[in-house]
């Protein structure tokens, strides 16, 4: 799961860096890709990240750590196999639709099968006897809002009305994304920060977690119904609670661990982007369009694509055998999506001239940030372990 969602994640920046440049930029002439006269860039971009690129990581993790969650055996390859060759294959088939476009359905009907075998795991996995159900209940809960999703997109894809996709990417985003950052994050970094600094009380209390979640859900909905002038009632709320779960995490200590620090910088943008969102919903009225795209992307770049480092390169580290430390590779790879993060953010509040190249530059930036971390990482998950232990 994380090889393909780290060979998905370069294919697709160095495509949209490739669209954005020549269709935004104007630094050189766009490519005709037949798919691209019946789905619109964006489009395309939302779908491919939202649901081809998380949520091959969030599978893996979820498939290796849920059952450890709930004291249940490791899944065996049946559980997890058959999920893996569908979505992977249909996003093959998703790629080649860009020369055939007939094909787009084709391939986006396999990722849905896929994706709906991983949410039987899940459903099945929190239906497991535990202490504790809330976690892993509420990622099940999101993995069928996810397919939910996947089902809307290729409902577009199959010819339906442009309302489709747009259902498809406020369900991948707000119903699925969200929740499952939220979920792993509420309960792995207070762990991750306790396990690495002593005295470390872990501070894990489950009104945040559920107030974020519920705020992601009626931001999203609002969202859909283009009621965004009133999105501030679930933003503002959502901003104070992680804002507090921010200081709350804080430590001096876990700022001196690179990798720990990834993972507290990582989720400050949280609070960043509910602020941008609440700020643009108040204002509405007097400035329409007021900071664009800017809140969404402060959460796509700035947590879960930052928040996507850190944690992956924790994971893949434990689980090869190497020391869980962020090297110097992992240290710029994480700086370098900050500045992605930090001008695609600006790139909305820019002119059009500026702001076009700051968006490019940003997604070339993203690109150089993954780049380095897969070279880093990536041989890890076709070695045997480094310690010598099965896997």
């Amino acid at each position: 799961m994380f090889l393909a969602g780290t060979v998905q994640a370069l294919v697709l920046m160095a495509f949209w860096s490739l669209e954005v440049g020549a269709r935004y930029a104007g630094l050189w002439p766009a490519v005709p890709w037949p798919l691209l006269d019946r789905v619109p860039s964006p489009a395309l971009h939302a779908l491919l990240v939202s649901c081809g690129v998380f949520p091959f990581f969030m599978f893996g993790f979820i498939f290796t750590a849920g059952p450890r969650w709930q004291g249940a055996g490791e899944l065996s390859p049946k559980q997890y196999l058959p999920a893996f060759l569908l979505l992977a294959s249909g996003w093959i088939l998703v790629w080649l639709s860009l020369l055939a476009s007939p094909v787009f359905p084709v391939g986006l009907a396999l990722v849905l099968a896929g994706w709906i075998a991983v949410a039987l795991v899940l459903t099945m996995l929190a239906r497991h006897r535990a202490t504790e159900r809330e976690h892993i209940a509420l990622v099940a809960a999101a993995g069928w809002l996810g397919a939910a999703g996947v089902a809307a997109h290729l409902t577009f894809a199959a010819g339906g009305d442009f309302v489709w996709t747009k259902l498809g990417t406020v369900l991948s985003v707000w119903g699925f994304l969200l929740p499952v950052f939220l979920v792993v994050t509420h309960r792995m970094l207070p762990f991750f920060t306790s396990s690495a600094v002593r005295g470390y009380a872990p501070y894990r209390p489950a009104w945040a977690l559920r107030l974020l979640v519920g705020a992601s859900l009626v931001h999203g909905a609002l969202g859909f119904l283009e009621l965004t002038a009133w999105s501030w009632i679930a933003d503002v709320p959502a901003m104070l609670a992680a804002g507090r779960l921010t200081w709350r995490w804080r430590s001096a200590a876990a700022m001196r661990n690179r990798m720990l620090a990834v993972l507290h910088i990582a989720f400050a943008w949280l609070t960043a982007a509910f602020a941008l969102s609440a700020a643009q919903s108040l204002l509405q009225g007097s400035m329409p369009g007021f900071l664009g795209q800017a809140p969404l992307h402060a959460m796509t770049l700035g947590y879960f694509a930052s928040m996507l480092l850190g944690m992956a390169a924790r994971v893949t580290l434990g689980h090869s055998g190497q020391a869980v430390v962020a090297d110097d590779a992992m240290w710029r790879a994480f700086w370098l999506m900050q500045a992605a993060a930090v001008l695609r953010v600006g790139g909305d509040v820019s002119g059009p001239a500026a702001g076009h190249f700051m968006i490019w530059l940003s997604s070339a930036l993203w690109l150089a940030a993954f780049g380095l971390w897969a070279w880093r990482y990536a041989p890890a998950f076709w070695r045997q372990r480094s310690d010598g232990r099965p896997g």
